[in-house]
């Protein structure tokens, strides 16, 4: 298992630093329309790989598909796998499932959970501006619910289904989760270093001028592209600890946070994690004690074996739960 999540970590890696890093080679042209920087991007998996992917669309007037991830060989029925719906960070404005290093890592990831992952290509800011993320990923959840997909009927287990995100794609797993309680669909969310911020600095984030993976001039623009406009800092989209009634936590399920020590946005990770269990009343299990920087899990096979090994634990738990209560 370790080779197979060394291999997927092996997606090119340029020492980083903040002259090189990708959100800082965004140009915000005076239009407001903005040019990427150009990453590689992978198609799905060719026959015989040790993770099976294949493309399916969710709503092609969008633009939007999910990237479905097996491990191969899937388990024999009658046994299933638990599915995560992913959604890969990028802060709204990269990136896709197709990016190389995103791929990568939901093919570790469904290797070594084990599980079904899904991996959604979503709708970008600046173009298309919050909330347009979250309405895909409310779409993508319900596209779960009632798909006929024949690896998902097959060889997923839709009584344990999790939604995950990671950096941006950890605040649309949370607002996802608030949008679609009523399914009652969701065994759990994954909130993997969720993007959040606020008018005042933290102190982990005043410490991040010259960070390598997420620098505060980079945190900056990301948020001034994504937030709606006229928006600032302590909107509901991005700062919900300030702006989100603890009411309106009801019914949210139970939350796994997970967090790097050297991340500029440790200390709002901290802080949700807590207004979520304090606030809110949500069951929260907090692992924001692991080494390294923001996103390090996509290019470091042991920060990937860490965040892997909470998910097992988080899903694990919730098996052992269900075994108690038949």
């Amino acid at each position: 298992m370790g080779d197979i999540i060394a291999a997927a970590c092996d997606a090119p890696a340029p020492q980083m630093t903040k002259e090189n890093n990708l959100f800082m080679q965004i140009a915000v042209h005076p239009d407001g329309t903005v040019t990427r920087p150009e990453v590689p991007l992978l198609p799905p998996s060719a026959p015989g790989a040790a993770v099976a992917s294949r493309d399916v669309p969710l709503d092609a007037s969008l633009g939007t598909y999910l990237r479905l991830f097996l491990p191969d060989p899937a388990p024999r029925s009658p046994a299933r796998l638990p599915v995560v719906l992913f959604f890969h960070g990028g802060g709204f404005v990269l990136f896709s499932p197709a990016t190389a290093f995103y791929h990568a890592h939901c093919e570790a990831m469904a290797a070594a959970v084990p599980c079904l992952v899904a991996s959604l290509e979503y709708r970008l800011a600046p173009e298309r501006r919050l909330p347009a993320a979250y309405e895909d990923a409310a779409s993508a959840i319900a596209w779960l619910r009632t798909t006929a997909d024949p690896w998902v009927a097959a060889h997923g287990d839709l009584s344990r289904c999790y939604v995950m995100g990671s950096s941006s794609g950890g605040n649309m797993a949370f607002f996802a989760g608030l949008r679609t309680r009523a399914l009652d669909l969701v065994r759990g969310l994954l909130l993997h270093q969720p993007y959040f911020g606020g008018v005042e600095r933290t102190p982990s984030e005043a410490r991040s001028e010259d960070d390598a993976m997420l620098p505060l001039e980079a945190n900056d623009r990301l948020w001034s592209l994504a937030l709606p406009p006229g928006a600032d800092r302590d909107h509901e989209f991005c700062n919900p600890a300030r702006a989100v009634a603890p009411e309106a936590l009801a019914g949210l399920p139970r939350c796994l946070v997970t967090g790097n020590r050297d991340d500029p946005l440790i200390d709002r990770q901290r802080e949700f994690a807590r207004w979520l269990r304090d606030q809110g009343g949500v069951e929260v299990v907090v692992r924001t004690d692991h080494a390294g920087s923001h996103a390090s899990e996509l290019f470091v096979p042991e920060r990937a074996e860490e965040l892997f090994a909470a998910m097992r634990e988080f899903v694990s738990a919730d098996g052992a739960r269900g075994a108690a209560s038949c």
